[in-house]
C-alpha cells in the first residue's frame, strides 16, 4: 500500500465502532484515502475541485491539488493548502471556508488541522498557516488568531491532557531570516500561551508580548507533525530529515 502514495502527506488515525481506521492525504494524487489497518481501501475523496461544484465567495476557487491533513470525528474535515473543507463520513461535500490571504478567516499555507475537544458541547478546529494559529468554531468562524513570529508552524496535534503541540518547521536564526534545519517544538497550554519549548529555546512574555524563540540545540532539522501516546510521550516527524526516524521525547 504505502508505494501508492507518493506524496503522501498527512496520516490520520481515527476509531469507529471500536474499530481503528487511517485516513491518507496524498498532494501528487490530490486524494484522501480511508483504509483498514491491513491497508483495504474504504473511501477515496477526489479532488475538491473535481467533487464540488459550487461557487464561493472567496477571491480563489478551491485547488486541484495539495491536499495536506485530516481532522476525524463526528465532522470529516480536509484541510487543502488555501481552504478548509468539511465532509459528511460518506465523502458527500457539506461546507468550506478560507481561502488565500491575510484575513483572520484567511490563509497563507493552512497545513495542518487538529480538533480540540476539550469543551464537548463546543469542538474547535485548530488550524496551523505558517505563522499563526486559527481557532475555529463549530459554525466554521475563526474566533481568535495567535501570531508566532518565532517561524514557520507545520502540522500541530490532537489535544490531550490540556494541552497542545506545534511543530516548527523552520525558526528565524540568521539576522532573522527563516533558516533550514532549525526546527523545534512548542506546546501550548488550554489558553493557548506557550509554556515549552523543546528543542527551542525558553517561552519569554513581556506583559502579554510572547517574545521571539528560536532554535536552542540542533536536535530537530524540519519538524512537521507531533503526535502523543497514552502515555504522553512525544512523537515528532519531520520534513526533509536525512532518512532520519522520528524522535521520541518521554515525559517526565
Amino acid at each position: 500500500m504505502g508505494y501508492r502514495f507518493s506524496g503522501g502527506h498527512g496520516l490520520t488515525l481515527a476509531k469507529e465502532g471500536g474499530e481503528d481506521f487511517l485516513f491518507i492525504c496524498d498532494t501528487t494524487l490530490s486524494t484522501v484515502t480511508k483504509t483498514n489497518v491491513d491497508g483495504k481501501v474504504l473511501l477515496e475523496l477526489d479532488s475538491p475541485k473535481k467533487m464540488v461544484s459550487i461557487k464561493t465567495t472567496c477571491r480563489t476557487n478551491l485547488p486541484n491539488r495539495l491536499l495536506h491533513r485530516t481532522a476525524i470525528s463526528t465532522w470529516r474535515t480536509v484541510m487543502v493548502s488555501q481552504f478548509v473543507i468539511q465532509y459528511t463520513s460518506k465523502g458527500e461535500y457539506i461546507r468550506h471556508f478560507g481561502g488565500k490571504g491575510n484575513k483572520d478567516e484567511e490563509f497563507d499555507t493552512a497545513h495542518g488541522v487538529a480538533l480540540d475537544l476539550r469543551d464537548s458541547n463546543k469542538p474547535t478546529l485548530l488550524i496551523t498557516s505558517r505563522v499563526t494559529i486559527h481557532l475555529s468554531d463549530s459554525p466554521w468562524m475563526v474566533i481568535s488568531l495567535h501570531y508566532f513570529s518565532s517561524g514557520c508552524i507545520c502540522l500541530q496535534t490532537g489535544v490531550r491532557w490540556r494541552e497542545y503541540l506545534c511543530g516548527v518547521c523552520w525558526s528565524r536564526l540568521r539576522y532573522l531570516n527563516q533558516t533550514d534545519n532549525s526546527g523545534f517544538v512548542t506546546i501550548l497550554d488550554k489558553n493557548n500561551k506557550v509554556i515549552s519549548n523543546p528543542g527551542g529555546t525558553a517561552p519569554q512574555y513581556v506583559k502579554d508580548d510572547l517574545q521571539l524563540m528560536i532554535q536552542a540545540i540542533p536536535l530537530f532539522k524540519h519538524c512537521h507533525d507531533v503526535c502523543i501516546d497514552e502515555d504522553k510521550n512525544i512523537y515528532v516527524c519531520q520534513w526533509n530529515a536525512g532518512q532520519s526516524y522520528p524522535i521520541k521525547l518521554e515525559r517526565v
